[in-house]
């Protein structure tokens, strides 16, 4: 990358001081991240397809739904409340001339999956590409600090919905689909402050490489996308002030990602382009990867 990419520029640490509370918006994050919104060119590898995509308010899952959305797809927005940034991820998809359905909900809510899955086939009449992307993440030093609750809504976020809506997708998609979920680099090289987030990161990779070979009988491929230290406002409104200011700076580039440097991977797992890849977890780390 040249040094005028606007990936680089100004996106090294330290950054300002800064928290949020969870689940935290787009336009308090310092600096700005960046979705793909002024780089992303898409070239028709997804016309056609519809995607349901959780998380896609902010972060990962806005630079995907944008990637996506410019690919040829359309979207259905899931989102827990942030409304503002969940009306910026529609404008943009609907800026590339496809359409998008918000849906605010939470994920812990079987129920609430169900729903999403039926208002993806009502709204498009089809589910080609799920994105499980959507997670909670809260940093605690010690396992005694950490309390039972925080443990099980880290689990019913991050592996507990996830499962909800393969179960409820999975039989209703066709051959040619696919699932992607987020796993992390917590998942090989666990941060001992984010202790229940590494273990759920963990599970989700059995899962993805155990529902792979169930779901290719159905011809649907399953992967997993393994980022590491990516700017979104997960890291403000779930780690400590001073743990953000140096985000990011031990991967070889000396930098956290921004979200628009995932999407590409996405869209490849999405698309004919990655026809013989299931259960894989493909690795966007900054070189931090230990395996």
């Amino acid at each position: 990358m040249s040094e005028q990419d606007p990936r680089q520029a100004g996106q090294k640490p330290p950054f300002p001081k800064q928290h949020q509370e969870f689940p935290g918006t787009e336009k308090a994050m310092r600096p700005q991240a960046d979705h793909g919104e002024q780089s992303y060119k898409g070239c028709g590898k997804l016309t056609g397809k519809a995607a349901l995509i959780t998380g896609a308010d902010s972060g990962i899952g806005r630079a995907v739904a944008l990637a996506f959305a410019r690919e040829g797809a359309d979207i259905l927005v899931s989102y827990l409340n942030e409304d503002g940034d969940a009306s910026e991820t529609a404008r943009l998809v609907q800026e590339a001339g496809r359409k998008a359905f918000l849906v605010a909900g939470d994920i812990q809510d079987e129920g609430h999956c169900r729903q999403l899955v039926e208002r993806a086939f009502d709204k498009f009449g089809r589910l080609d590409v799920l994105v499980n992307n959507a997670a909670f993440q809260h940093a605690q030093e010690r396992i005694e600090e950490l309390p039972s609750e925080q443990l099980e809504r880290t689990f019913r976020t991050n592996v507990f919905g996830m499962f909800y809506l393969c179960k409820a997708a999975l039989p209703r998609m066709k051959p040619g689909s696919s699932i992607i979920n987020v796993a992390s680099i917590q998942a090989f090289d666990p941060s001992p402050f984010l202790l229940d987030y590494a273990s759920t990161k963990c599970a989700i990779v059995g899962f993805t490489k155990a529902l792979a070979k169930q779901a290719i009988e159905r011809g649907v491929r399953v992967n997993a996308v393994a980022p590491g230290p990516v700017w979104t406002p997960f890291i403000p409104s779930g780690m400590p002030a001073d743990k953000v200011k140096d985000f990011g700076k031990g991967s070889l580039f000396g930098r956290p990602a921004q979200p628009a440097e995932m999407a590409p991977l996405f869209v490849l797992l999405a698309s004919p382009e990655g026809s013989y890849a299931t259960g894989e977890v493909f690795g966007a780390t900054g070189g931090q990867m230990p395996y």
